[in-house]
Parts: C-alpha cells; sequence; structure tokens
C-alpha cells in the first residue's frame, strides 16, 4: 500500500475542485518520492467539470513535484519526513503571546488608518461658525 493511498482513500464516487487538488499534490509528492500513480490523477482530471478546475489539479500537482524536490534536496531528509512535512502537515499552534496585537484589526500602528481623513460628523456646524479672530 502506498503512502498515498494510506492517506487518501481511492474509493470515491465524486470530489469537489479542493479535494481534488489535495490529492492532485499528494500524488506529485509521492511521485516524486517514487511512487506512482496515474490511475488516480487521471481519474481526478475526469471528475473535474471545466478547463479551468483540470489546470488546477495539473498545477497541484507539478506544484507537489516541485516541493517535494526542493525537500529532497536541501536536507537529508527520508522520503518519510519529506511525505509527514508537505502532505501531513504538522499543526502549527501559536500562543496568545505571539498574536499581533497592535491597534484595530492587529495591524502594526504604523499600518493603522489614520483620523486626518476622517470626514466631520454631519451634525457639525463648527465649519461655519465665524472664526475665533473676529470675535470681540
Amino acid at each position: 500500500m502506498s503512502r498515498y493511498e494510506r492517506e487518501f482513500e481511492t474509493d470515491w464516487d465524486a470530489l469537489d475542485k479542493d479535494a481534488a487538488t489535495d490529492r492532485a499534490y499528494a500524488i506529485g509528492v509521492a511521485e516524486r518520492l517514487g511512487e506512482y500513480n496515474r490511475e488516480e490523477l487521471e481519474a481526478i482530471y475526469v471528475e473535474m467539470d471545466s478547463a479551468y478546475h483540470r489546470s488546477m489539479v495539473e498545477l497541484a500537482y507539478d506544484e507537489g513535484r516541485n516541493e517535494a524536490k526542493a525537500a529532497a534536496e536541501s536536507g537529508s531528509a527520508d522520503a518519510d519526513a519529506v511525505w509527514a512535512e508537505l502532505v501531513e502537515g504538522e499543526t502549527v499552534t501559536l500562543d496568545e503571546d505571539d498574536l499581533p496585537t497592535g491597534g484595530r484589526d492587529g495591524l502594526p500602528e504604523a499600518l493603522e488608518p489614520s483620523e486626518l481623513l476622517d470626514r466631520q460628523s454631519v451634525d457639525s456646524t463648527e465649519a461655519v461658525d465665524r472664526p475665533d479672530f473676529l470675535e470681540r
């Protein structure tokens, strides 16, 4: 049983585009690691109802191959480690201290919207009042 078959069931009836791209990516990674599964990839292509979705599947497949090649070349990682890193994906959890906390929407202060461009409120009559220097 291949890595792909252990991770994904191959007896599916229908796939949406997200599941198809995930599977195509995994097939690309597995192929770069020496496990070929062209029948499954062809079945995924056939399942897609538009040329756009088929091209997305093809891009995901190519991306899986390229990332697996880069991961294998970057270090002395074995095939199982590359598969675990790229397909199974480690869940990353962040501490609350690591989350961005700057102002509104978590943006740093320099990127926050300025009040300079805010309009005056509709009820404000200050704009039509007599200037202070004209009053005695």
